[in-house]
């Protein structure tokens, strides 16, 4: 997880961080870093252990470190030394992140590698796994910017997509054999995978997915690769992120920690799956920045043989 401490509005670089004017919404910082703080203690009540990357005052997006790459087999009970973690190239006004999230991750004991930095990529945010297979997801990649609209105001905010889609060449073999399904995006508010698929249960089998979010061609590649695993989310549960949760399974319990207020329909849902749901309020990253429970969390999964160095209780 990524220190509060300097969580703003810098880049306004997707819908829910501006107003319908176009201005950068102002964060609560003391709610915040209340509500960052309740995420932390309730990893740790769950069993995990937290990495904190240091904060950085020029920063404010290191708090969503699910942004920062992916770690190769990241479920698989490995010696840290066997896995790599694959830094992102984030967009511009994050760019600067990446030498934070490196040096976190050098320093607790993992490796990391790069991906060709001519091509946008957001990490685990529109690359991970779900059940035997890995989603890419991937839309348009624009120059933000304000155009002007039939409307008022008489001007819209263009914000595109994060991940560049001729990315799958490059990312498919670092997961071989498993097969990665090519998905497209089509709303900007939901401008990462994350925002609209979840994979959870003990081997990430079940799928929660926003149709509407999708091409058709990619929920059609979803209904015909998972068929029965999918769970289809209603809108004002999509809304609220209920698909930006963090799925875990530690001793044979598997959980799913989701968005405070989402539907009891979904919850029941979520049960019916033999998960228990555990909800969490992060609104306030949610309505400022753009991104809940798992977009607050980079996974660095199980790790087998040897302790986190880094991990912190702070």
């Amino acid at each position: 997880m990524g220190d509060p401490t300097h969580f703003s509005v810098k880049g306004g670089a997707n819908p829910h961080t501006r107003t319908r004017w176009g201005t950068r919404r102002r964060v609560d910082r003391a709610t915040a870093i209340r509500q960052w703080r309740d995420l932390k203690a309730l990893l740790a009540e769950l069993g995990l252990r937290v990495l904190v990357v240091p904060p950085g005052s020029a920063q404010p997006g290191l708090v969503y470190p699910a942004n920062a790459g992916f770690l190769t087999d990241v479920d698989a009970h490995k010696p840290i030394a066997e896995k790599t973690f694959y830094l992102s190239n984030l967009l511009p006004t994050r760019a600067g992140e990446r030498c934070h999230y490196e040096r976190a991750l050098r320093e607790a004991g993992f490796r990391t590698g790069e991906i060709d930095r001519q091509y946008r990529f957001e990490g685990e945010a529109d690359f991970f796994p779900a059940g035997d297979f890995y989603l890419f997801t991937h839309g348009g990649i624009e120059r933000q910017r304000f155009v002007p609209a039939m409307s008022l105001p008489p001007w819209r905010r263009v914000y595109g997509f994060r991940t560049d889609g001729r990315l799958l060449d490059v990312l498919a073999p670092l997961v071989a054999p498993r097969r990665t399904l090519r998905l497209e995006l089509v709303r900007e508010a939901h401008y990462h995978g994350d925002t609209a698929l979840c994979a959870f249960g003990p081997r990430r089998e079940h799928l929660l997915v926003y149709r509407a979010a999708l091409a058709p061609a990619a929920f059609a590649t979803l209904r015909e690769h998972l068929g029965e695993a999918l769970v289809e989310l209603g809108e004002d549960d999509a809304r609220r992120y209920a698909a930006n949760s963090f799925t875990l399974c530690e001793d044979g319990h598997p959980c799913l920690v989701m968005p405070a207020g989402v539907s009891d329909r979904l919850l029941a849902q979520v049960r019916e799956r033999g998960v228990t749901p555990v909800c969490v309020d992060v609104s306030e990253f949610l309505k400022k920045g753009g991104g809940s429970v798992k977009c607050m969390i980079g996974d660095l999964g199980p790790v087998a043989g040897e302790d986190l160095r880094g991990a912190t209780g702070a």
